[in-house]
């Protein structure tokens, strides 16, 4: 396929503006093709465009770029998920997947970059956090979170948010009756990894009714389910509230009553976290 017809044909499916054409689906061909160095003199050398179209469009058209990326999330969720299947292996018929992002910058003093521990060792560079919807076996982007770290946000002036803070934020603001229409919260099931074993996320999840599958972080402990049930808190929540007790599951949530922090059950995976 000749380079000219797929950037036609990629450019009618993110409906960008005629005069935009080229310099997005060349740019979005340069991310996708290129796996060693991102940057704007590569993504001109590549495309055979120069640096500054780059620069002005990235720099002009930020928001352009968040709510066209979202509506088209918007449009596909809603054509996949007419009749809705459960995941393939799970109880659950939507799955909400959410994970970091991290990009090495071999560069010495890289603006807005910051020592990360990603498990294997630390990592210089820049962070994002992805979520992603998977409906009937199809994967559909949301909005990734950008990060910004505290000398980053003091020297433009930005109020500085941890990454948790942000993820806290982004699921309160999520609402996916603007993605699927109707549907019922027991349906959705969060999973992440143990980076987001923190009772205040997973508190958020609990109260929007859904269900969340988090690796334990090496240093959580929680109480089995027997205990967390025989527990004088527990007595009194279910003596209040005689819905049937919270059952002993994996994720635990009500759309009555959101559990108690020490009720919500999170699972290991073989100890590695």
């Amino acid at each position: 396929m000749r380079a000219r017809t797929l950037q036609t044909w990629i450019a009618r499916r993110i409906g960008v503006r005629r005069r935009l054409e080229r310099i997005c689906t060349g740019y979005l061909l340069f991310l996708m093709v290129v796996t060693t160095k991102h940057s704007l003199e590569e993504a001109a050398r590549f495309s055979g465009l120069h640096k500054s179209q780059f620069s002005k469009m990235l720099q002009a058209h930020s928001t352009v770029a968040v709510y066209t990326l979202e509506n088209l999330s918007k449009k596909q969720a809603k054509h996949v998920a007419k009749t809705l299947h459960k995941c393939q292996g799970l109880p659950w018929k939507i799955a909400l997947i959410v994970d970091s992002t991290l990009q090495h910058r071999a560069s010495l003093h890289p603006e807005n970059a910051k020592r990360f521990n990603h498990g294997n060792g630390f990592v210089l560079g820049h962070q994002w956090t992805n979520s992603v919807l998977i409906i009937n076996d199809m994967l559909i982007p949301l909005r990734p979170i950008p990060f910004y770290s505290q000398r980053y946000c003091r020297d433009h002036a930005l109020e500085y948010h941890t990454e948790h803070d942000l993820v806290i934020d982004s699921l309160r603001q999520l609402d996916l009756v603007d993605y699927i229409g109707s549907y019922d919260p027991r349906d959705v099931v969060v999973l992440t990894d143990s980076g987001y074993d923190n009772k205040k996320i997973e508190t958020a999840i609990a109260n929007k009714g859904w269900h969340f599958i988090i690796a334990l972080g090496k240093t959580r402990s929680v109480k089995s389910a027997t205990l967390a049930l025989t527990t004088p808190y527990s007595q009194n929540i279910r003596t209040r509230f005689p819905i049937g007790g919270y059952a002993p599951t994996i994720a635990t949530s009500s759309t009555c009553v959101p559990p108690p922090p020490h009720l919500i059950l999170s699972v290991t995976t073989d100890g590695k976290d």
